[in-house]
């Protein structure tokens, strides 16, 4: 499996973001010097496509699949994709305050750790639906790395689309998000337009 091993300050440099979105509690001393480089409209473009990849954990291949699953969906496809990326599940167990950063939600997942509506799935890019209840198994929640997470995570502010328990580690999806309510600084019309071309 491909993994972006890409460290996270210098790609948030590069990218002209900040590693808070990421939930990287760092920051970076450098600057990143661009001699008065004008960036094109097509540079401007990828960068957001970029920065949606990096920010969501994504390659490209399985990027440009949700891409086409949201053209086909009825609506503008811009927030329709941003929807797509907010409803995977390592995403959702993020959000949800049950990992510090996606990249550890990921990792969770992965290793059987997450159960949606009773059953153990451990595919990253599953898509969660309104009404879904995600908990972390019984055994895992006795483990040290969890017990860390709780600390951490104590005074974070799950969306209002969804409810969270960090203590007990469950929660419950009510609706999907509308895009006024995705907080990811990303401009989908610019990788739309990118896309499009």
């Amino acid at each position: 499996m491909a993994v972006d091993r890409t460290p996270i300050l210098k790609r948030c440099r590069s990218l002209d973001m900040d590693p808070v979105v990421l939930g990287v509690n760092k920051k970076s001393r450098r600057k990143l010097t661009r001699a008065n480089r004008k960036v094109s409209e097509y540079g401007l473009q990828l960068r957001e496509k970029q920065k949606a990849k990096f920010i969501y954990g994504m390659l490209e291949k399985p990027f440009r699949n949700l891409y086409v699953k949201a053209e086909r969906m009825p609506g503008l496809t811009g927030p329709n994709l941003m929807i797509l990326l907010e409803s995977r599940l390592d995403n959702v167990v993020f959000r949800m305050g049950f990992a510090r950063t996606r990249r550890e939600a990921r990792q969770i997942v992965d290793h059987k750790h997450v159960l949606v509506n009773g059953k153990c799935v451990n595919i990253p890019s599953y898509r969660i639906s309104a009404g879904d209840k995600i908990e972390i198994k019984e055994k895992s929640k006795s483990l040290q790395g969890f017990k860390n997470i709780v600390e951490a995570n104590a005074g974070v502010v799950t969306p209002a689309w969804m409810e969270s328990d960090v203590e007990t580690l469950t929660g419950t999806v009510k609706e999907l998000p509308l895009r006024e309510q995705i907080d990811v600084p990303v401009n989908d019309t610019l990788i739309v337009e990118l896309y499009s071309k």
